[in-house]
């Protein structure tokens, strides 16, 4: 009996740690209350409609600047008055490798418009971000978020716990939508535009 009892604890153990090393893998799902859980987005989009928006959490950190996280502290409470857009990112992740051009791309493309990008780098070193944000060009800041504390903020209004997956926080510093999975430019498009049309 206690040999079956400890090879169901093994077995649990073997399971949590595949499951959280599923992040980024093109399947599996996996949830923890109070806790963020890593794998791949579903490919799923959420609108929050208006009158429902919560607001976004208090978010400040250094941002990655030669390889490490010394450089100048984004604000996202400054960025009131913008659209912005947040996408959590890993070096390691190949859909956020897939969506990094496209990410690029578009930023550029939205910024004259008052649209901000930023990044969370998670469960990553500095060094590998820097390589990363130099293969595909990123324009935009990216912040240390290596044990996710950063998405715990977002728990009350669109939880997110997938690798990657991207916020976006209207002109009154409300959580807005979320989409899960890699995304490209007319999927942004579609999120942030009805924001940059809204008065007041």
């Amino acid at each position: 009996m206690r040999s079956l009892r400890g090879r169901g604890l093994l077995a649990a153990a073997c399971l949590s740690v595949t499951m959280l090393a599923a992040g980024c893998s093109s399947q599996g799902a996996a949830r923890a209350e109070g806790d963020i859980s890593y794998v791949a987005g579903d490919g799923s989009t959420v609108i929050v409609a208006r009158a429902d928006r919560k607001p976004a959490p208090a978010l400040a950190a250094p941002t990655l600047l030669d390889g490490a996280f010394d450089g100048p502290v984004f604000d996202l409470a400054a960025q009131r008055g913008k659209v912005v857009v947040l996408n959590v990112w890993a070096s390691w992740c190949v859909p956020c490798r897939a969506e990094a051009s496209a990410l690029a791309r578009i930023s550029g493309k939205l910024a004259s418009d008052g649209v901000v990008f930023a990044g969370l780098n998670t469960r990553d070193t500095a060094v590998a971000a820097q390589g990363f944000v130099d293969r595909f060009g990123i324009p935009y800041p990216s912040l240390d978020d290596t044990f996710g504390l950063l998405q715990l903020g977002f728990r009350d209004s669109l939880a997110l716990g997938s690798i990657p997956s991207t916020v976006v926080i209207d002109k009154q510093g409300r959580v807005a939508a979320r989409a899960l999975g890699e995304i490209d430019e007319s999927r942004v498009r579609g999120l942030v535009e009805p924001l940059l049309r809204e008065q007041g």
